[in-house]
């Protein structure tokens, strides 16, 4: 038990500092951070019930004010703005890509974690993240689903790195990456 939410608190931290570095802001007013390769690592490493948490509580925290979302910002209003959707999804994405690495079980973990980062974190955060700017930007879900095109590349290279990092993590750490355990 201590060792689950201790890696639950390790993954959330570890998603606040990647928010942290070099950010590269876009016309949408979304930009483009590491964190989700923290919400894909989450996923992949933990589990889909570990990583939801981790990911939940990264968020949580966020929302009661920790300054961890990209850019440094924290509180409710973030809910006000076009990453509203990004950050709803994020909980949703981690549990999503854990279910998928923990099922694919006759799969070689580095496959099975990317595959699972690009349909959860990549794929679905894109559709949350088109709905929250719709809204708050009053655009169409199509036009604002334009607006997710740039975040594509960039979330596929991280979602191989994602899948690297897992295989590597279960060849020398077994017992951490619990999707597989």
């Amino acid at each position: 038990m201590e060792r689950s939410l201790a890696h639950i608190a390790l993954f959330a931290a570890l998603i606040a500092v990647l928010g942290l570095m070099p950010r590269i802001d876009l016309i949408s007013g979304v930009p483009i951070t590491l964190q989700t390769f923290g919400v894909m690592l989450a996923g992949t490493v933990l589990g889909a019930k570990r990583g939801f948490l981790a990911v939940l509580l990264f968020v949580v925290l966020g929302l009661i004010g920790l300054p961890i979302f990209s850019g440094g910002r924290g509180g409710l209003g973030v809910l006000a703005g076009p990453t509203v959707g990004y950050i709803i999804g994020f909980p949703i994405t981690a549990f999503v890509a854990g279910w998928i690495t923990e099922r694919w079980r006759n799969v070689p973990v580095g496959v099975a974690a990317t595959v699972a980062s690009i349909i959860g974190p990549m794929v679905l955060l894109s559709v949350f993240g088109a709905l929250g700017m719709a809204y708050i930007l009053g655009k169409s879900f199509s036009e604002a689903y334009l607006l997710t095109l740039p975040f594509l590349a960039g979330d596929a290279i991280k979602a191989v790195l994602a899948g690297f990092v897992t295989q590597t993590l279960a060849r020398l750490r077994p017992s951490v990456v619990t999707s597989r355990a």
